[in-house]
């Protein structure tokens, strides 16, 4: 599609870009809140939460190394528990903000303190672990039979008092919802482990690193990996451990990224350049791909009512991170998580079509995303941005003028922000 046909499409809507956060956001949550209390008075008994279903885990970040780590559990008896685990599946059924609020408010996060080395004091699971030092048994045992089971594990929690009934935000996880001290936890059933995880379970000697690219070609995505990486069931075996939830997600990211970027090293690089959109949560996509070895950069404009923009007195506010034909060194830390999974969408993408280039991904963050709800919605993103055809010029400084006209700061402020945009001025021959 040419360049022009393609940008017609996308004309701003200003009536909606000036919606406040307060004509936007619903107070619905509220509401389920109080429908949560009432499901979990009926799903108590005593004090226990009996046929209850865990689709997923967290561990937490405070306090490290000695962190809350739990199970999160639906407290609707008759909800369908794999629902509720963050996935891939959110974006198709097109879910927005309310709806992973109400599912991350409908989930109990049963939780207990414990030191993030509690997993290599223990002994191996069965007779086929090698040798493996991990715990298999008490809360911490549950919890990693949860992660590693390919499909919600019905648990039995005991609790001490009564659930906090709030949400806790992150940049980079999924929100999660009430709390509640955990006494202890049994399995109500044997949950079935697939095979490739076994594989890297039984082997004491295999770096983490190496498990999750062989469970990613294995056909894991990152949602599976980060679980099982969390829950300290990767690694070396006496370097297992615990990995806060945060963590995990831009472990996996980078490390799957990594491996696939190696897979592109010796590929050709695309014929023109290219522009695709997409948008999704009030998080608008342009994805530039230009001719030339692989090089990244992930620009976020974050609207002034928008969240995490800590200085919304003076309009947009500007992050970015970078990497060359090498790859980066160093953690990124002005656009964070976003950035490995945005990355991770790119070269996915990439490795399909067998070819390497150039990308500069602009991710601007509307006033429309008035809460925070992980940065899955960032790796979802950009991996459907490459749904139907791009917008094809003849050379970047076309594609990037183009773009320009559709987004809420001028090519200078981005030129000074973005070494890709800067590097144009200079180098127009190397694009």
């Amino acid at each position: 599609m040419h360049l022009d046909e393609f940008i017609e499409g996308f004309e701003r809507d200003e009536a909606a870009e000036k919606r406040r956060l307060a004509a936007e956001k619903s107070y619905a949550i509220t509401d389920h809140l109080e429908d949560v209390e009432r499901q979990f008075e009926q799903a108590v008994q005593g004090d226990a939460l009996f046929g209850s279903t865990s689709p997923e885990i967290f561990v937490g970040r405070s306090g490290y190394p000695n962190v809350s780590t739990g199970l999160l559990s639906p407290v609707d008896r008759d909800a369908t528990a794999e629902t509720f685990a963050t996935s891939s599946e959110w974006y198709d059924a097109g879910l927005g903000i309310e709806d992973v609020l109400q599912r991350r408010t409908g989930m109990l996060n049963s939780t207990r303190s414990t030191s993030v080395d509690a997993v290599s004091t223990g002994r191996g699971r069965g007779s086929g672990t090698g040798g493996a030092y991990d715990v298999w048994n008490g809360f911490v045992g549950v919890q990693r039979e949860v992660a590693i089971a390919d499909h919600p594990v019905d648990v039995e929690v005991g609790l001490d008092g009564e659930p906090e009934l709030d949400l806790e935000f992150d940049d980079v996880g999924t929100p999660t919802g009430p709390r509640a001290h955990a006494t202890g936890a049994d399995l109500a059933e044997n949950p079935h482990v697939p095979k490739p995880v076994e594989k890297t379970l039984s082997d004491d000697d295999w770096r983490a690193e190496g498990a999750m690219t062989y469970l990613y070609r294995r056909g894991f995505d990152v949602y599976d990996i980060n679980t099982i990486l969390s829950a300290g069931a990767l690694g070396q075996a006496r370097e297992r451990s615990l990995v806060p939830t945060r963590w995990s997600i831009t472990a996996v990211d980078d490390t799957v990224g990594q491996y696939v970027r190696g897979t592109l090293r010796n590929g050709d690089t695309i014929d023109k350049p290219e522009v695709w959109y997409n948008e999704y949560m009030g998080n608008r996509y342009w994805v530039l791909l230009a001719p030339g070895r692989w090089e990244f950069e992930l620009v976020e404009m974050k609207a002034p009512q928008s969240v995490w923009n800590p200085r919304p007195e003076t309009g947009y506010y500007l992050a970015s991170a970078h990497e060359g034909y090498e790859g980066r060194t160093q953690y990124v830390e002005e656009t964070a998580g976003a950035y490995y999974a945005a990355r991770l969408g790119v070269l996915e993408h990439l490795a399909e079509r067998g070819r390497q280039a150039k990308c500069l991904v602009l991710r601007e963050i509307t006033d429309e995303y008035w809460a925070p709800v992980g940065v899955w919605q960032v790796r979802e993103g950009v991996r459907n941005a490459f749904d139907g055809e791009p917008g094809v010029g003849q050379t970047f400084h076309e594609t990037l003028s183009a773009v320009s006209d559709q987004l809420p700061v001028s090519v200078g402020a981005l030129r000074r922000k973005s070494e890709l945009v800067a590097g144009l001025q200079s180098q127009l021959s190397d694009f």
